[in-house]
């Protein structure tokens, strides 16, 4: 029977904007024991919700704003599930003006976190909390429990953060759920997250590549390969969902599904945010920015079209001259390589992100509240937690005494891929730019010396040097003398 609550009770919480994402969180609002207000510009979603899921809770439909606004317990706690951009500012707005001093907007979706930012000043200049909660874990994380990634005012968190830990993934008795930092901390981190998501995805589908065209494995041979990874050190949910992908049919031709699906890979920008954000802060995430290019290289459909009628040159391929067992046994350590680097990548930048904005992001959080409820949810999380929890000022994941080792056992079948790779015709951005990173930080000299020589012959731009301090220059179009500047 549909619970309605009367508009004399008051709702714990608020949920605006009913596509599915919203619905399911207003579900596990109402699953979890919380009165809830749900409100969305058409208000033949709210009566859906009702209608198809009323009985899962106590729920509060409003067709306004106001009504919506009336119908929440003070602070007032509204999060705001609609399209990041321009609708999210329209909803910000209508809430804000409708609201009283020390209520609580969140914003629940994929923001820039620089908007996030600029919203929580604007709003808090009006006597009003703005929080950016980074959710990651799809709808059926929304649903069931996802990992939660609040920022704002700590004052916020103190009201948030029973209601939001109700509705969380939970591992271990602990919900996947806590205060990031200030402002826009919550959605920062959430964007990182998801770079690491982009590059783990590209990382597996470059592992699926090698033993499908490499390997001459089916879909359905893979599918089992990876339902074996996956009771091992890559124990993840993307490693297990490609195994269901992998097995799963055309329902209308029988063949293997994952050869029916046009190769172009979509997205919505929080991958392309990471990469642009790293390269404003200086920060080397090469895997992720790789992992971004592929998906924009595989939606390049025509040109791709073009190459193969132009009939691109591709000089030598190699078949596979290795045994098969010990060739997908190479493929495992090497995607679980890339995979560190992406999470070493992605932790290094919200190291520069937390320094460049104040935030005071603890590592340790991230990987505690990353180990249920979001798509990277991933057996090594735990590795990670207790890396920082070593030394919380490491100086890159990778350089943990626990994942140095492991790195031992995985450079030399990570070095054997990429080379058959490329013998093999196969690209392999992820694996082969995350194992120039890893070469790039460990030698002892790179050619960046080259390149400062010749910024200083076409610039003047000067260059430091070995055996002193000071900046020096030297003097190209004269006769070369060197100049202390």
């Amino acid at each position: 029977m549909t619970q309605t609550a009367e508009k004399t009770d008051l709702a714990q919480i608020g949920v605006v904007g009913l596509a599915v994402m919203g619905s399911n969180l207003a579900r596990n609002f109402a699953r979890n024991g919380n009165t809830v207000a749900v409100y969305n510009r058409s208000p033949e979603k709210t009566r859906a919700l009702i209608s198809e899921h009323g009985d899962e809770g106590t729920f509060i439909p409003s067709e306004t704003v106001e009504d919506f606004v009336a119908s929440l317990e003070r602070p007032r706690k509204a999060i705001i599930m609609v399209q990041a951009g321009a609708a999210t500012d329209a909803v910000i707005n209508q809430l804000a003006e409708a609201m009283d001093e020390g209520d609580i907007i969140i914003d629940g979706g994929n923001a820039l976190f620089t908007d996030t930012i600029r919203r929580e000043k604007e709003v808090a200049a009006q006597g009003r909390h703005f929080v950016g909660a980074g959710i990651s874990g799809g709808e059926e994380g929304a649903l069931n429990g996802p990992s939660i990634m609040p920022g704002g005012p700590a004052e916020s968190w103190e009201t948030l953060g029973p209601i939001l830990e109700s509705i969380a993934a939970e591992v271990d008795g602990t919900p996947c759920v806590t205060h990031i930092g200030p402002d826009g901390a919550g959605h920062f981190v959430k964007m990182v997250h998801n770079g690491i998501e982009y590059a783990d995805m590209q990382v597996i589908g470059e592992a699926y590549q090698l033993l499908r065209y490499g390997a001459g494995m089916d879909p359905a041979e893979i599918a089992e390969v990876f339902r074996e990874w996956n009771a091992g050190d890559l124990d993840s949910y993307l490693i297990e969902i490609t195994a269901e992908v992998l097995a799963q049919t055309d329902p209308d031709t029988g063949a293997p599904l994952v050869d029916v699906i046009v190769d172009a890979a979509g997205q919505k920008g929080t991958g392309r945010w990471t990469a642009i954000n790293g390269l404003e802060l200086g920060v080397p995430i090469t895997g992720i920015a790789e992992s971004v290019f592929a998906r924009a290289l595989s939606s390049a459909t025509a040109q791709r079209a073009a190459a193969q009628e132009g009939q691109l040159p591709s000089g030598t391929i190699t078949d596979l001259n290795v045994d098969k067992a010990e060739f997908v046994e190479d493929v495992r350590r090497a995607l679980y390589a890339a995979k560190l680097i992406a999470y070493s990548q992605g932790f290094d930048e919200i190291k520069a992100g937390s320094d460049e904005f104040g935030w005071n992001v603890d590592p340790r959080d991230l990987a505690t509240i990353w180990r249920g409820g979001c798509i990277i949810r991933a057996k090594f999380l735990d590795r990670i937690r207790e890396a920082y929890d070593n030394n919380a000022d490491l100086p890159a994941l990778i350089l943990d005494p626990y994942f140095k080792g492991e790195l031992e056992n995985l450079i030399d079948p990570w070095r054997r891929v990429v080379v058959a790779a490329t013998q093999l015709g196969l690209p392999v951005p992820v694996f082969a730019s995350s194992l120039s990173y890893y070469d790039s930080l460990r030698a002892e000299r790179l050619p960046a010396a080259l390149i400062q020589g010749q910024r200083d012959f076409f610039g003047a731009h000067t260059f430091k040097r070995v055996d002193r301090e000071g900046t020096f220059h030297i003097e190209w179009s004269g006769d070369r003398s060197l100049t202390e500047m």
